[in-house]
């Protein structure tokens, strides 16, 4: 079985809710289209097509994929005003439990949750969990706040209460406009946003008091594997950043698990032999990838064809509830 962990949706319904927010991120009518600013940072234009069901089907039954974790990626509901995050929020898990309804042999859901308003974020997860939601999503940053920030604890607290596992997704950082030249924030900025988001989960002390709670970090953890062995050097060695964690950050980061998009096989065979056949799990970033690709990468991966089957859908088939 194939299970793809990274593939998203943009109900039009939450488009509208997007373009009542007071401040970027914001939908602007530009004639027909629909484009999502960020400002003066970054800017692109909303493709109706690229969403269709329809299509989406049709790419997965030509990569073979037999089930689709449906999530919204970027911009969450977690970067608009307080008022429109639950909106904003419910509607696109509504449209997600939709198409979960529809197709439930296909889809399941991944849900957004209003973190600004944590106590919202908390009614939220409760519904979406009676609605057999798979998981929660986290951004790298919400709303221009730290995800380590002490009024967010609370909705990590009751994500682990329920079982439901986090899972990670990149969005434009704060800081992108230091790097918006050359389409640098696509191209490097996003992984390493979401990278500092799970290392301050790490060093804030988070998985340490809560060790069960499960997180999944995309595209083969940014750049945190690589960047191990100084971040254990600077705690263990130097002895920074020790107040609140007891382990080395490598110990907390090899129980997270780490998903496969990325378009290197090296970079694949590294997450490999830094996170074990146990914590990969198969994604895509559909719809804006060559599905098929991504499934050729892993069948290529030199490694024993029982890691394989984990890979693609094992593990997230005990990590999700899916079977």
């Amino acid at each position: 079985m194939r299970i793809d962990c990274q593939s998203h949706i943009f109900p039009s319904e939450y488009v509208e809710i997007l373009a009542k927010n007071p401040h970027p991120p914001q939908v602007i009518r530009r004639g027909s289209e629909s484009v999502v600013t960020y400002g003066e940072v970054q800017t692109f234009r909303l493709q109706d097509e690229a969403y269709d069901t329809k299509r989406k089907l049709k790419d997965m039954d030509a990569a073979g994929v037999d089930i689709a974790l449906l999530s919204t990626n970027i911009p969450p509901p977690c970067m608009l005003s307080p008022e429109l995050g639950n909106k904003g929020a419910q509607a696109i898990n509504n449209a997600i439990a939709e198409l979960v309804d529809m197709y439930p042999y296909r889809f399941s859901g991944l849900a957004c949750l209003p973190w600004q308003n944590p106590e919202e974020a908390i009614s939220e997860m409760d519904r979406v969990k009676e609605m057999g939601f798979r998981g929660i999503m986290l951004y790298s940053h919400i709303g221009g706040k730290p995800v380590d920030a002490p009024q967010f604890e609370p909705v990590f607290v009751h994500s682990d209460s329920l079982q439901l596992p986090i899972v990670m997704h990149p969005t434009v950082p704060p800081w992108g406009d230091a790097i918006k030249d050359h389409w640098m924030i696509g191209m490097m900025g996003l992984q390493v946003d979401s990278s500092f988001a799970l290392l301050r989960l790490i060093l804030s002390g988070i998985l340490e008091r809560l060790p069960k709670l499960q997180i999944v970090m995309p595209h083969v953890g940014g750049i945190l594997p690589y960047m191990c062995g100084r971040l254990d050097h600077q705690t263990e060695v130097l002895g920074r950043a020790r107040e609140k964690i007891t382990k080395p950050p490598s110990a907390y980061l090899r129980r997270i698990y780490l998903d496969t998009v990325s378009p290197s096989l090296q970079a694949l065979h590294y997450a490999y032999q830094f996170s074990g056949e146990n914590h990969l799990l198969f994604g895509t970033d559909h719809p804006w990838v060559d599905m098929p690709r991504f499934v050729s990468l892993i069948e290529e991966m030199e490694i024993p064809e029982k890691a394989k089957e984990r890979i693609f859908g094992e593990n997230a088939a005990a990590l999700f509830r899916l079977c």
